[in-house]
């Protein structure tokens, strides 16, 4: 098995969200190979550029043995591959695994004896020793646990997190055999200063993963079904809310849209494997169902409070703020404000979006949404607070309200940013 000392080799496929974090605080010890085959991302690093603001130009510049590249040969002299690549779903909600056996295509052809593969990336329990190696084990001629070892450690990055960090975050570690469980935990430990937990096996690190985010997309599904019920009982949720947590048990969760990299997703890939050894998930589906409709029931309670007030829906126009999964991040992997924007459309209602954080070319190509750079002081009928990005709450309800009509106009605040009785509605 392989030494942990300064002379060992890192390569980190995949520089997103996870992987930049991750091959930036190894390379404060090791030497470190951040590979990426998008050369635009890799040209962006190289001039000391993190578009998704998770890491800063200083900190860039600290991680002195850090160096990108696009070339899959400048992997050979690597010891260790941590594979960070993105595991979404499909249009039919089933786990795409194309990006990491891609990753597994390009570490199998570098891989030498001896050498240690990590996945970081989300998958369902069983999916690194019986998707991913013999994909390693065909490129490279080589044979698992014999010639080289793997090892899984799942990421738990939060974007736009600057408390919980890479390094302050807990890590699970998991191995193929003792030894090379024992390798991964070490590794770990060299930079996470939160320390780590080291899994019964492979597959129960998978799990854990996976189960971490579909507990809390199933915990969000029935607050936004109670948010559901008491806004038909003509009930503040906040309030209810807020009375319930002061029991020293009760699970402050809060209703809204549910997008993101993980907790809209991960849920999906275990229900998949469950299905695929005979299991039909009920709990998990109704919260990813109940979540999923959200954004169909924020348009269409808005519409209809834009028709209690007298406003005209076929002239109307509606300004949404925020296109984000979550605040403070330019983050769009599937968020779910996208849902309120085409379910607005579907009525006929002219929408803009507004979102200082997102790059416009971006949403355009993976959502095809036209972002307004500023918008337009008493144009707008209905104003959605879809994200509550700072700068949004630093604007207040006040000067939120000024982009409306002053003949009348509706406020929704999704996110509950706006204090109380500032706005006409909020889930």
């Amino acid at each position: 098995m392989l030494s942990i000392d300064s002379n060992l080799r890192i390569g980190v496929i995949g520089l997103g969200y996870v992987g930049l974090p991750l091959a930036a605080s190894f390379a404060r010890r090791f030497d470190v190979v951040g590979f990426d085959i998008n050369s635009t991302r890799i040209d962006e690093l190289s001039a000391g550029n993190d578009r998704t603001r998770e890491i800063s130009a200083a900190e860039l510049e600290s991680a002195n043995k850090l160096r990108f590249s696009t070339t899959p040969s400048d992997l050979d002299e690597v010891d260790v591959y941590i594979v960070t690549t993105p595991t979404p779903i499909d249009e039919h909600k089933q786990p795409d695994m194309r990006a990491v056996l891609a990753a597994s295509k390009t570490v199998g052809s570098a891989l030498c004896p001896g050498n240690v593969v990590i996945y970081e990336s989300t998958v369902y329990p069983g999916a690194t020793e019986d998707d991913c190696v013999p994909v390693l084990e065909e490129m490279s001629g080589l044979s698992f646990n014999r010639d080289f070892f793997v090892g899984y450690s799942p990421e738990r990055i939060n974007p736009g997190d600057k408390q919980h960090r890479f390094e302050t975050i807990m890590k699970v570690t998991s191995g193929s055999t003792d030894e090379a469980a024992e390798f991964v935990d070490s590794l770990y430990q060299t930079v996470v200063t939160a320390g780590t937990h080291r899994a019964a096996s492979i597959k129960v690190a998978e799990a854990a993963k996976v189960i971490e985010n579909t507990q809390r997309d199933i915990n969000i599904a029935l607050i936004n079904e109670l948010a559901l019920i008491f806004n038909r009982l003509g009930i503040e949720t906040q309030d209810v809310l807020a009375a319930a947590a002061t029991k020293w048990n009760f699970l402050n969760f809060q209703p809204g849209l549910v997008g993101g990299h993980c907790i809209g997703v991960d849920p999906y890939y275990l229900t998949h494997k469950a299905q695929s050894i005979g299991y039909h998930p009920e709990v998990i589906l109704a919260g990813r169902r109940l979540n999923d409709s959200m954004g169909a029931y924020v348009a269409t309670t808005l519409i209809q409070a834009m028709i209690r007030a007298g406003l005209d829906i076929r002239s109307a126009r509606v300004l949404v703020l925020g296109l984000t999964f979550k605040e403070n991040t330019p983050d769009l992997r599937n968020t779910r404000v996208v849902d309120v924007v085409r379910e607005l459309e579907g009525y006929g209602l002219v929408v803009d979006v507004h979102d200082p954080w997102v790059d416009t070319t971006e949403a355009k190509h993976e959502h095809g949404i036209d972002i307004i750079d500023s918008p337009e002081p008493g144009a707008y009928d209905g104003i959605v607070l879809a994200v509550a990005h700072d700068e949004f709450r630093e604007l207040g309800a006040g000067k939120i309200r000024d982009f409306g009509k002053p003949a009348g106009q509706v406020l929704y605040d999704l996110k509950g940013a706006l204090p109380t009785g500032t706005a006409d509605l909020r889930l």
